[in-house]
C-alpha cells in the first residue's frame, strides 16, 4: 500500500474533533518541534503518524 493513496483506519469511539491530516484523514501526529513565539503563543511542527505529511500549528491560550 503506497503512502500517497493510503487511508487511515477508522478511529472507533473517538470524538470527532481535533487536528486531522489532509492527506489521509488520520488524527494522530508526532510532535517534532515546539517553540514559544510572541504574545504567549506556541508554534508546533507535527508529522502524521500514518502518511508522514508535516503541518505547522499555532496554539493560542484561552483564559
Amino acid at each position: 500500500m503506497s503512502k500517497k493513496n493510503a487511508k487511515a483506519p477508522p478511529s472507533w469511539g473517538r470524538p470527532n474533533y481535533g487536528l486531522e491530516c489532509r492527506e489521509c484523514g488520520c488524527k494522530e501526529f508526532f510532535t517534532l518541534e515546539t517553540r514559544p513565539i510572541w504574545n504567549g503563543r506556541i508554534r508546533r511542527r507535527r508529522e502524521c503518524r500514518h502518511c508522514g505529511k508535516r503541518v505547522t500549528t499555532l496554539e493560542v491560550r484561552v483564559s
